[in-house]
């Protein structure tokens, strides 16, 4: 897998680890439908993906209200003082964002959709091929993003789900499913 820039030269917080594996993932269930990513950030994750819709020309659909997780809120630990916007007073990813997609080459690929994502879901009805959930930490906004997206996923694709623990000291995993339905 060769991406189109230095990805660490991008925000963020994905293991190169674990990006190679949405990468793999993500190629693996191109043929069930595009691919949709919540949490976006800065685009990390976003240009993994990103690059392997580009390989099977699909579209990546990347879902976030680009104010940040609670951690990354002015005053908590992950704060970024270059991501806040001081003339709106909240935090503000989306210029990082589109900056990264213009520099990997991945604008013809990635749709922003730039929203909370139980809004973003409201009238979805593209099957998924895969979806990765790495938006808000909270317990409530993580079933929320499940809630809103589990059931978009085609029968054979796959759900991966990013920062799973319940203490950050402790290190992170992250968890992947390939889902079966029963019609």
């Amino acid at each position: 897998m060769k991406l189109p820039l230095d990805i660490d030269s991008v925000k963020g917080f994905l293991d190169p680890e674990e990006g190679k594996a949405l990468h793999d993932h993500c190629l693996a269930s191109a043929n069930l439908g595009p691919a949709l990513e919540i949490g976006s950030y800065c685009g990390k994750s976003t240009v993994y993906l990103g690059t392997a819709c580009k390989t099977k020309a699909l579209t990546l659909f990347a879902v976030d209200h680009h104010r940040g997780s609670e951690e990354h809120q002015l005053g908590e630990e992950y704060h970024d003082p270059e991501l806040f916007d001081s003339d709106a007073g909240l935090m503000d990813s989306f210029k990082e964002f589109r900056g990264v997609m213009q520099r990997a080459g991945l604008e013809d690929f990635v749709v922003p959709i730039v929203a909370p994502s139980h809004v973003a879901s409201r009238d979805w009805q593209t099957p998924l091929g895969l979806v990765f959930i790495d938006g808000g930490h909270s317990m409530e906004a993580a079933l929320t993003d499940y809630q809103c997206w589990a059931k978009h996923i085609a029968t054979g694709g796959i759900l991966a789900i990013h920062d799973i623990f319940p203490d950050p000291e402790k290190g992170g995993a992250s968890a992947l499913y390939h889902l079966e339905k029963s019609h």
